[in-house]
């Protein structure tokens, strides 16, 4: 039984799902069974793993083999629960969605304050995406270095592999269609793919690993981190935006929740998703640090575009970005889910007419989104900056900061002890450790600035 559905004929629950299990239009009964435990598994761990995976490896590298990997375990044990809290207190207030759930807390400021950071965080991450994707396939340009992309080697230069035309022809033929569906369980199949792909990179990625150790190719690993003064100190804060950015799907949970056939089941599906993205992270990040080293690169993608030094290594890196292109393909209409939701209920607070049966509206929302991604694609320079900005604002405060206060703030008094401890433990974390990492980023740009005008003087 779905959480927050509406019951009865022209009575609107504004807690309502998106598409509620039955709803009616133009006189026309529509059914909804319910979705399946495998199917909100891969919506789960499509949202989980994005572009946030290409930056795990440099986080090992900044923090050394052991705590690195130490890192991403508690990310995930830290998120599994985060989202326990927002399940527990859902079901308490049979609220099914995330700004409800802040609202049902913290009044109407609380709801619009999530709505705003989820559409803050994911369109910051949709444009990442869209980067990335046009990088891999028609190639960038990066300190005057031009990297061919994967068409570009293919075919060579033509205005068919380049920039404009790939990102044109994956919106409207790609995108548009995926990003069109009322419902997150009819991407079930989709998202099974881009699970599937990742795993593809992951094998690629291991067996490389392998093949140069077999040959001799590869050295000992950095265990620990490089610790000089304290500006290095600071440094591996930087890590923290990243980890954050990696497992951020909370914006997701409610949607899968709602569509659940059985949403007992629920519990089970974020820790079998969290348990399957925390290996693909760990084995990514293992290898990927083994097999680069202190070369590994912020974008560890970015590193495939070298001599592997191994035979048919050409034809393995285009395979490695090949499939982790078309994943991110795949994860754009899931995120892009989260986002529309979210951004209507932001904007048409008060409409009393669910998104489902108002195609207008729906349509209008999607088309506008779509366009602001591309165009925010086409104009913003660094992913990283992005990844920056989102993981230390508004992916930690839906990952861990509004859960916790949810939890302290405890409405219907079922937070034990315990909980309140570790709520007020992750606030505390989450504010410091992103505090240190804005000042350490900023610290070295001005440092670097500084170091561009001594220069040029």
């Amino acid at each position: 039984m779905t959480i927050g559905t509406k019951k009865n004929k022209g009575v609107v629950d504004e807690n309502a799902p998106l598409v509620p299990n039955s709803w009616e239009t133009d006189g026309e009964l529509h059914e909804f069974n319910g979705g399946s435990f495998s199917g909100a598994v891969f919506n789960l761990s499509t949202t989980i793993i994005g572009a946030g995976i290409m930056g795990l490896p440099a986080c090992v590298k900044k923090l050394g083999m052991v705590p690195g990997l130490i890192a991403i375990i508690l990310t995930a044990l830290l998120t599994e629960k985060s989202i326990e809290f927002i399940i527990r207190f859902s079901r308490a207030g049979n609220i099914s969605a995330y700004g409800s759930l802040m609202g049902d807390a913290f009044g109407k400021y609380g709801k619009a304050l999530v709505e705003i950071c989820v559409v803050v965080n994911n369109i910051g991450i949709l444009i990442v995406y869209m980067i990335i994707i046009g990088d891999v396939i028609s190639g960038t340009t990066s300190g005057g270095i031009h990297h061919s992309g994967i068409l570009e080697g293919w075919f060579g230069v033509h205005w068919l592999t380049g920039r404009p035309f790939v990102l044109v022809f994956t919106t409207l033929f790609v995108f548009a269609p995926l990003v069109s569906f009322k419902r997150i369980d009819s991407l079930r199949f989709t998202s099974a793919l881009s699970v599937g792909l990742a795993v593809v990179f992951l094998i690629i990625a291991v067996g490389i690993s392998i093949i140069k150790i077999i040959s001799g190719g590869i050295g000992m690993p950095r265990l620990f981190p490089v610790i000089t003064d304290a500006a290095s100190v600071f440094d591996l804060f930087t890590v923290v935006p990243v980890l954050v950015t990696a497992y951020i799907c909370h914006y997701n949970v409610h949607s899968i929740d709602n569509e659940l056939e059985d949403s007992s089941w629920m519990q089970g599906v974020v820790r079998t998703s969290l348990t399957l993205c925390c290996s693909v992270y760990s084995l990514t990040s293992f290898f990927g640090f083994l097999l680069f080293g202190d070369n590994t690169l912020d974008d560890v993608l970015a590193n495939f575009d070298t001599d592997l030094g191994i035979p048919l290594g050409s034809a393995l890196n285009d395979a490695v970005r090949l499939s982790y292109a078309a994943h991110l393909v795949l994860v754009f209409p899931v995120v892009f889910y989260g986002l529309r939701v979210n951004i209507d209920g932001l904007i048409f607070t008060s409409s009393r007419r669910p998104l489902v049966v108002d195609n207008f509206r729906f349509a209008s929302i999607t088309i506008s989104l779509v366009a602001i991604i591309f165009i925010g694609a086409n104009f913003i320079p660094s992913i990283w900056d992005i990844f920056q900005f989102t993981g230390a604002t508004a992916a930690v405060c839906l990952a861990f900061i509004f859960p916790a206060s949810i939890t302290l703030k405890d409405r219907y008094n079922i937070a034990t002890k315990s909980d309140k401890i570790l709520s007020v433990l992750m606030i505390v974390l989450a504010v410091l450790s992103n505090a240190v990492a804005i000042y350490s980023d900023a610290y070295a740009l001005i440092n670097k600035n500084k170091n561009v005008s001594d220069f040029l003087i």
